[in-house]
């Protein structure tokens, strides 16, 4: 494992971990990074300092950073948000712009929905006034 500090073209500073320098250079080719604040797919490795151990009579500095809850409070609020989402919406996977559509219409019950949409289904579904937001998280539950 690999961690790179990455930085948008907004000046957005973020650190991410990569299977190796092989796996970033292909998902960067490929143009799958994006900003963990903003969303920009416009994203290159930052300057870095090499991480240089510290001495021993101070251990909990050299400690590895935990990685299974929020590190600072924008995670935490992302870490709600998804709380929020999956406690109070239904998961509708790839079939969201036709449920959005369905609820808009009367066809099926009223009821809130999250899922993935590609940009086109997104757009039309806004040009056609149903109301739909982006989500800056990912679905645990998504389907690929």
């Amino acid at each position: 494992m690999i961690r790179y500090t990455l930085k948008c073209a907004d000046g957005h500073s973020f650190d991410s971990w990569f299977k190796s320098a092989e796996a970033f250079e292909a998902l960067e080719g490929r143009g799958l990074l994006s900003c963990s604040v903003c969303g920009s797919s416009d994203v290159q490795k930052a300057m870095m300092a090499p991480r240089v151990a510290k001495s021993a009579s101070k251990p909990e500095e050299n400690a590895p950073v935990s990685l299974s809850k929020p590190a600072n409070p924008m995670e935490e609020a992302l870490s709600a948000l998804r709380k929020h989402v999956e406690e109070n919406s239904t998961y509708v996977g790839g079939n969201f712009a036709r449920e959005a559509r369905k609820i808009h219409l009367g066809e099926a019950p009223d009821r809130l929905i999250h899922g993935e949409a590609n940009p086109e289904e997104a757009k039309a579904l806004i040009e056609d006034g149903i109301p739909v937001a982006p989500l800056p998280i990912i679905p645990k539950n998504r389907s690929t």
